[in-house]
Parts: C-alpha cells; sequence; structure tokens
C-alpha cells in the first residue's frame, strides 16, 4: 500500500474538524518546502548591494 493510501486511509477514520487540521498541516509543510528552495531576496542582495550602496543613490533617496 502507498503512503497516499496509508494516508488517505487514516484521514478517511478522522472527524471533519481533524481533518482540516490535517489539511492546515499539510499547507503549511507545502509553503515551508517551498520557502527553503528558493529565497530570491537573499540571493539577489549582495549582487543589489552595489547599487545600493553607492553614493549616488543615497544622494537620489535623500528627499524622501
Amino acid at each position: 500500500m502507498s503512503t497516499r493510501q496509508l494516508i488517505e486511509r487514516e484521514l478517511d477514520a478522522l472527524p471533519e474538524p481533524l481533518q482540516q487540521e490535517v489539511y492546515d498541516f499539510a499547507c503549511f509543510l507545502r509553503r515551508r518546502a517551498q520557502e527553503e528552495r528558493f529565497d530570491g531576496l537573499l540571493l539577489s542582495e549582495s549582487a543589489l548591494s552595489k547599487d545600493w550602496n553607492a553614493p549616488e543613490e543615497d544622494a537620489a533617496w535623500k528627499s524622501l
């Protein structure tokens, strides 16, 4: 029996409120896995910092 089938069997035996908790947990796991795979902001920070930390950039944003 596959893991999916085992999960479905257990899920079918749970009352609706607990099924909702299982669903919420599965969504949490999926989001966490996606965040761990790619964090574009952190990856681009070092490349963009060359432009961000330039004196011309400071002057351009000084009035804000």
